[in-house]
């Protein structure tokens, strides 16, 4: 019987671009954040004494189904570190959007990923995974952890952090599409570095500050959550967070049923309050996207699109009206940026009825939004396997 997976989106709660390297990537310092809005990735296998064959089908038109595809490079490495033959079918139904900085191929990856295991009974060491995950793509490695993800290197050097507790958010998906590498090259040319040698950038973010920031904010992120108010006492001791090791080779499975759902009305007013704090506390330190820099005078809309998440008046800028307002209940956010380069954005709400204002400003601009909300590492891998 096929293997269904939830392959759960991201969002950049903050991103900073740093130097290029010498591979020709740029080092990046980011906070990823899952949400609960998914693709759903299904997965059948079965040994064979012959070669490996992989096939794959989608719902839509501009996900690729060879092995161009995250989903298909993954199952087939990994069949390759496992010396194992198979003949897999993965079919993607893809409800997010393609090029929104939303993660979602580098997602469709992990949960192939965790589909093949399953069908196959395959139990790969987290190192082994997480090396695969890094392989495919920077983004694929935090969804081997989920939750709260401190990202480094290029993105893909993860840290697992505490988890901010589920929180409303609305997706804004404008019907633009950017690309990821474009992003990086129109940042490199407006900080002087385009001009390359053998991969090597001759100005600008080569200066020797530039590595101390990104190492500066990811102390700074990381001190935010590991010492703000985020309580984790009302989860059962049976359903703890497990370690990262855990997550990556018992696939989060061990965690029971329970948890958010079924706290009292009390606590989740509570809890809120927790997330109001530390999503305040992220702001203050100044946490931004810096691909806005470069995406936003090429695509006004976004910025548009981001004051009506934020709920900003007219003449005011979002910055400003977050720190003149912070948590009010008339549909304003903690916070509101582009996720990734784009072209999605999001906004982070104290309660549902403020998500659900946000959303129907955005919606009367003709651009799809969505109503989610962020996944805690829990969370994230009890729902794991689709039904």
């Amino acid at each position: 019987m096929a293997t269904r997976v939830c392959s759960y989106s991201k969002i950049n709660l903050g991103l900073a671009i740093g130097p290029v390297r010498p591979d020709g990537f740029h080092e990046l310092a980011t906070l990823y954040q899952t949400l609960a809005l998914h693709d759903l990735v299904t997965v059948e296998a079965k040994p064979t004494t012959g070669e490996s064959r992989i096939t794959l089908t989608t719902n839509h038109p501009q996900v690729p189904t060879d092995a161009r595809n995250t989903a298909w490079k993954m199952v087939e490495l990994a069949l390759a570190r496992a010396n194992v033959a198979a003949e897999v079918a993965i079919h993607i139904e893809k409800n997010l959007p393609v090029q929104g900085g939303l993660g979602a191929g580098s997602a469709n990856a992990a949960a192939a990923l965790n589909g093949l295991e399953h069908e196959l009974r395959l139990s790969l060491s987290g190192t082994d995974r997480m090396e695969l995950a890094a392989e495919v793509g920077s983004d694929v490695p935090l969804f081997l952890l989920g939750g709260a993800v401190l990202g480094t290197g290029r993105g893909e050097c993860v840290s697992a952090m505490p988890d901010l507790p589920a929180t409303p958010c609305v997706i804004a998906v404008p019907e633009v599409g950017i690309s990821t590498p474009q992003a990086f090259r129109d940042w490199d040319k407006r900080q002087g570095t385009g001009n390359r040698e053998q991969g090597t950038a001759i100005s600008g973010l080569t200066s020797p500050a530039q590595p101390d920031r990104l190492e500066e904010l990811s102390h700074v992120y990381a001190t935010v959550l590991r010492d703000g108010p985020v309580d984790f006492g009302f989860i059962p001791e049976t359903e703890q967070t497990p370690d990262t090791s855990g997550i990556v080779r018992g696939r989060g499975l061990e965690i029971k049923q329970g948890g958010l759902e079924e706290e009292s009305s009390e606590h989740r007013s509570t809890w809120n309050g927790l997330a109001e704090s530390t999503l305040l506390a992220l702001v203050r330190t100044g946490i931004e996207n810096d691909f806005e820099s470069v995406v936003f005078p090429q695509y006004p809309l976004l910025r548009e699109i981001k004051r009506l998440l934020m709920g900003t008046p007219a003449g005011v800028s979002s910055d400003a009206f977050s720190e003149a307002r912070p948590g009010d209940s008339s549909g304003t956010a903690f916070y509101a940026a582009l996720s990734g380069s784009g072209s999605a954005l999001f906004g982070l709400y104290r309660f549902e009825v403020d998500a659900r204002a946000a959303q129907q400003r955005v919606q009367a601009t003709g651009c799809k939004a969505i109503l989610t909300e962020t996944l805690p590492r829990p969370e994230y891998w009890r729902r794991m396997f689709a039904e």
